[in-house]
């Protein structure tokens, strides 16, 4: 093979690689699997000009179980997209309520899981 393909076709096989990492990197999502049930919650985190938060800090406690008795603490960190999930969540708990917080500013949201199984929030701190 003369030298200006292979110089080319190198190029090529690392431009590649290299868009498929990127993709790769921006496809991912924070997740948490609380391994309870099949609901979950997604997130979409703004700060008040409507920009993505990255690392704030969505926390639940789930209360599940008979009478409420078995307790969890879940936490998770927005990606750099302000997003983040929590799967696993059981389909029989009381309703959850999320505390979002990044640098003293936060939001607040809450589910009910027997209604609504599969929720989605887009939230901005204030």
């Amino acid at each position: 093979m003369p030298r200006a393909p292979r110089v080319l076709f190198a190029f090529a096989s690392v431009a590649c690689l290299t868009t498929s990492l990127l993709a790769a990197q921006s496809a991912e999502q924070a997740v948490l699997d609380a391994r309870l049930g099949p609901c979950s919650a997604d997130f979409v985190v703004s700060d008040g000009d409507g920009a993505p938060v990255y690392a704030a800090l969505v926390h639940v406690r789930v209360r599940y179980g008979a009478f409420g008795v078995k307790r969890m603490d879940l936490e998770v960190g927005t990606d750099s997209a302000g997003k983040a999930r929590i799967q696993g969540l059981p389909d029989r708990a009381r309703p959850l309520m999320y505390d979002i917080r990044k640098d003293g500013k936060m939001a607040t949201a809450q589910q009910d899981v027997v209604t609504t199984c599969e929720a989605r929030f887009a939230l901005t701190l204030k």
